[in-house]
């Protein structure tokens, strides 16, 4: 797995960073949600004024330690992009999975 962005909590709960791969380069923020059932996300992504994607909270069946489940869209992306924002050292990191 490799980390493709690097994100800071900011105190609202949302999350601010970048994401950078070989096509992609952008800015983006993780915003909570207002859930209005259990199967909706608990972030939206955003880059600039556009969703991107959304995060689900889950935790690590070893460890119990929380995670967001990420999943990134866009007609430009030639498929789905599949990630973890994982807490690290000094702030969070987008993992990307395939």
């Amino acid at each position: 797995m490799a980390q493709i962005g690097t994100f800071t909590r900011i105190e609202d709960g949302s999350f601010s960073g970048a994401i950078k791969t070989l096509r992609l380069n952008a800015k983006v923020r993780f915003v909570p949600t207002d859930k209005d059932n259990d199967k909706a996300p608990d972030l939206r992504a955003y880059a600039g004024a556009i969703e991107i994607g959304a995060a689900w909270k889950r935790a690590a069946r070893e460890t119990g330690r929380e995670f967001f489940s990420v999943k990134l869209d866009d007609p430009s992306f030639p498929a789905p992009i599949f990630a973890n924002l994982v807490e690290i050292d000094d702030g969070y990191a987008l993992v990307w999975s395939r």
